[in-house]
C-alpha cells in the first residue's frame, strides 16, 4: 500500500472579512465601536437590574443572563476580528481555534434556551397570572438557567468533538473571520460526513425545540390577549412581548441561515455577512431593544439616576 505523508497543521490563518487596506481601516473603527457599545450596553443592563428592586423578577433575571451571554458571545469572536484588521496575517493555534468555536457555541446555544425561557415566562405572566408566583418560583428559574447553560455545553461538545475528529493537512487558511465549523470542515483532508451532518442535526434540533416553545407560548398569549376586553390591557400585554419577539426574529433568522439551510444555497461571503450580524451586531442591539421599548427599564433607570444625583 502507498503511504502518504501529511504535514500536521498547528495553526490556522484567519482570512477575515476583507484584505482591502482601506476597508480594513474603516471596519476597525466600526467594529471597535460596536464592541465597546456591546460591552457598555450589556454591562449597564446587568448593573441596572441588580441595583433596581422593581426589576428583581424572573423576566429581568433572564434578561440579565441574556446580557451576560451576549457579552461572552461577542467577546469570543469580535476581538480577534478587530485585530485582524490591523495585521496582514492573523493566525490562531489549533487549540485556540477549538476554544473559540466551543465558547461561541456555548453562549450562542444558551441564548436560544434563554429566549425560550423568556417566552415561557411571558406565557405564564399573561395566561396564568394567579399561578405566576409558583410556576416561576426561584427554584424554577434556577432550573431553567442551569438547563440553558448545560444545553450550551452539550451542543458545544458536539461541535468541538466533530472538529477534533478531523485531520488537517491542506492549506490552513480559514475563509472566515473566526473559527466556525463549516469552513474548518472544508479544510479537512479526511472527509468525515458525520462532521458535517452531526452539528447541523444538533443545532437544528435546538432551534426547532426552542422555537416550538416560543411559538406555542405566543399562540396562547395571542389567544389570551384577544379575549381581553380592555384596550389598555391588550396594549400592555403586547408591549411586554414586542422586544422579545424582535430579538427572537433577528437571532433565529440569521443562525438558521448559517447552520441549517444547505450551504450550496449561499456563498461564503453571504455567510460572513450574516455571521457578522448574529455574532457582533445582535449582542449590541439587544440592550437597545430591551431598554427603548420597555417602560419598566426606563423607569428603573430614571430612579437610579435620581438616587445617584441626590447621593452626590
Amino acid at each position: 500500500m502507498e503511504t502518504v505523508n501529511h504535514t500536521a497543521v498547528t495553526e490556522f490563518i484567519i482570512l477575515g472579512l476583507t484584505e482591502d487596506p482601506t476597508l480594513c481601516s474603516v471596519f476597525f473603527v466600526v467594529f471597535l465601536g460596536i464592541y465597546v457599545a456591546t460591552m457598555l450596553g450589556n454591562i449597564s443592563i446587568i448593573m441596572l437590574i441588580q441595583r433596581s428592586p422593581q426589576l428583581h423578577t424572573p423576566m429581568y433575571l433572564f434578561l440579565s443572563h441574556l446580557a451576560f451571554v451576549d457579552i461572552g458571545y461577542s467577546t469570543s469572536v469580535t476581538p480577534i476580528m478587530i485585530v485582524s484588521f490591523l495585521k496582514e496575517r492573523t493566525t490562531i493555534p489549533v487549540a485556540g481555534c477549538i476554544a473559540q468555536l466551543g465558547s461561541d457555541v456555548v453562549f450562542g446555544t444558551a441564548e436560544f434556551f434563554l429566549l425560550a425561557a423568556m417566552a415561557y415566562d411571558r406565557y405564564v405572566a399573561i395566561c396564568s397570572p394567579l399561578l405566576y408566583p409558583t410556576q416561576m418560583s426561584p427554584r424554577v428559574c434556577i432550573i431553567l438557567l442551569v438547563a440553558s447553560y448545560l444545553g450550551g455545553c452539550v451542543n458545544a461538545s458536539s461541535f468541538t468533538g466533530c472538529l477534533l475528529s478531523l485531520t488537517f493537512c491542506r492549506p490552513n487558511k480559514i475563509n472566515h473571520f473566526f473559527c466556525d465549523l463549516p469552513p474548518l470542515v472544508q479544510l479537512s483532508c479526511t472527509h468525515i460526513y458525520v462532521a458535517e451532518i452531526s452539528p447541523a442535526i444538533s443545532a437544528g434540533s435546538i432551534i426547532v425545540i426552542t422555537l416550538f416553545i416560543i411559538v406555542f407560548s405566543y399562540l396562547y398569549i395571542l389567544h389570551s390577549v384577544l379575549k381581553m376586553h380592555s384596550t389598555e390591557g391588550r396594549h400592555k400585554a403586547f408591549s411586554t412581548c414586542t422586544s422579545h419577539l424582535t430579538s427572537v426574529t433577528l437571532f433565529y433568522g440569521t443562525v438558521t441561515f448559517v447552520y441549517v439551510i444547505p450551504k450550496s444555497s449561499h456563498s461564503p461571503d453571504h455567510i460572513k455577512v450574516v455571521s457578522v450580524f448574529y455574532t457582533v451586531v445582535i449582542p449590541m442591539l439587544n440592550p437597545i431593544i430591551y431598554s427603548l421599548r420597555n417602560k419598566e427599564v426606563k423607569e428603573a433607570l430614571r430612579k437610579l439616576l435620581a438616587r445617584t444625583h441626590w447621593s452626590c
